[in-house]
């Protein structure tokens, strides 16, 4: 389990993490969501001791990580996909770790194996792709063996077999009872893989629930329905006091009903439905609606104009 309590980075003026408090609990994967700049990265730092905070306190099974004894059999994480000496193999940079950890070199071969570097083990590192030192990456976090998995963007540069992979690896290891925490910015793979969200903004605390509560709580739900007879569910719908709008594929759409209920109540009309199907956004949408105001660069969409319309910060070479 990892416990933050008034967490807080200052950076000068600047405050990269503002007072975070929420506990990250095993037995589920938790997402952690935020714009960049949010302040996710400086939080895992301070989580393995990398950085300092200015305020707060965080702890790792009730202790903080530098009073670990043998720190990788408590957790295990992947921060940086080129986290190994480029002129070492992947081998011999999980065996450095684990002698100096006090973990059996056997355990190397195993997670080679469970990460599928085995046939590139005695290559130099530096000849690896992205999603080759990711999986060394993630081989080193779980060297050894241990109760809590911490991962920051770890399906970069991975192929689509790849994030099937650590998507089923991450969800195995919840299920065995351990603590996941992933930060990622693939939102259609995080509403596939987490099943608790912790979502900052600007360094600050925005939600900590389930990832149903929050696309429920953040977003539209609606119910699609489509009928042959299509002007006589209208009236219906109106009499019960239903608004349905056109969709613009010939199908309706209701807010703030049940499809139950819609369902009900058409074939108390003896009205034909061919479609009846409730409907959620997604977790993209969600999470871009709550986190509309925190996010720190903004883009403008469509392609740029020429140079006078870049604006006075704009100069000629």
């Amino acid at each position: 389990m990892i416990e933050l309590e008034g967490l807080t980075k200052r950076y000068g003026e600047k405050v990269a993490v503002d007072d975070l408090t929420f506990t990250v609990r095993p037995g589920i994967v938790t997402g952690f969501l935020g714009p960049n700049g949010a302040g996710k990265s400086t939080t895992m730092r301070m989580i393995l001791g990398l950085d300092h905070p200015t305020a707060g306190d965080v702890r790792i099974d009730g202790t903080h990580y530098d009073r670990l004894k043998d720190p990788l059999t408590y957790i295990g994480a992947l921060l940086e996909a080129k986290g190994a000496h480029p002129g070492r193999s992947a081998y011999h940079h999980l065996l450095c770790l684990a002698q100096s950890n006090g973990i059996p070199t056997r355990r190397v071969h195993e997670v080679l194996d469970a990460v599928g570097l085995t046939a590139v083990a005695r290559k130099k590192a530096k000849g690896f792709s992205l999603g080759m030192g990711q999986r060394l990456g993630i081989a080193a976090a779980l060297l050894g063996d241990p109760r809590i998995l911490m991962f920051d963007e770890p399906v970069n540069g991975l192929d689509p077999e790849g994030i099937h992979w650590i998507r089923t690896l991450m969800k195995s290891l919840a299920a065995q009872g351990r603590t996941v925490f992933v930060s990622s910015h693939l939102m259609s793979e995080m509403a596939l893989t987490a099943d608790h969200l912790v979502v900052i903004g600007q360094g600050r605390l925005l939600a900590d629930t389930s990832m149903a509560e929050f696309i429920e709580r953040n977003s539209r739900s609606w119910v699609r329905v489509r009928s042959p007879q299509r002007e006589r569910l209208l009236d219906v719908l109106h009499q019960g006091g239903i608004t349905a709008v056109e969709s613009g594929d010939g199908a309706l759409e209701v807010d703030g009903s049940k499809a139950e209920y819609v369902g009900e109540l058409a074939a108390r009309h003896r009205l034909v439905l061919h479609e009846l199907s409730p409907q959620q956004a997604s977790l993209e949408e969600a999470f871009m609606q709550l986190t509309a105001e925190s996010v720190e660069y903004h883009a403008h969409t469509g392609p740029p104009g020429p140079p006078q319309q870049w604006g006075d910060g704009w100069k000629r070479g």
